[in-house]
């Protein structure tokens, strides 16, 4: 079944999606108290906030006001993911928690984004959709691999050390 999205409904959708994201690690950066785990998610705050920059500036409408005033607005309520990070933090769960509900967050987005995409037949409205997924994947990857370390586990960094031994 194929779905069609016009590029500016695409747009609009993807500049939605990363400001969203954006919102919820600016929220668990702020809860969260380990150094480097606050980085990280400041840092995939700042990716998120660029990547709704590059989609603006393409965006063909003019319903969306200035960037700067769109990205200001207050997070959405209603999304899902801050809902669960609220709980969280109102059940003193702490940032290993956030982590796993961030990558829980971009493993399903990178899923949505690339059935979405399968399914458009427009070339230059699928390669939205396809980007969001990659960027996505690569956030993904960080999240990870912070996790990975924050747990203890063996991380991609230490793999050399490992394998000699």
């Amino acid at each position: 079944m194929t779905q069609e999205f016009s590029m500016k409904e695409a747009i609009k959708l993807a500049i939605q999606t990363e400001k969203d994201v954006m919102d919820f690690y600016n929220k668990a950066a702020s809860m969260t108290k380990n150094q480097r785990g606050k980085k990280v998610f400041e840092q995939l705050a700042k990716e998120e906030r660029e990547h709704a920059s590059h989609f603006f500036k393409i965006y063909p409408g003019d319903d969306l006001g200035s960037f700067e005033e769109f990205m200001q607005q207050p997070a959405r309520i209603d999304h899902a993911l801050l809902k669960q990070l609220e709980k969280a933090l109102n059940e003193n769960i702490h940032e290993r928690k956030a982590m796993e509900l961030a990558m829980q967050e971009e493993e399903d987005l990178v899923k949505r984004l690339r059935q979405t995409a399968s399914h458009i037949v427009d070339p230059m409205v699928r390669t939205v959709f396809e980007r969001m997924a990659e960027e996505t994947e690569n956030h993904f990857a960080i999240i990870e691999s912070e996790y990975a370390h924050m747990m203890g586990m063996v991380h991609e960094t230490d793999i050399d050390t490992y394998v000699r031994e």
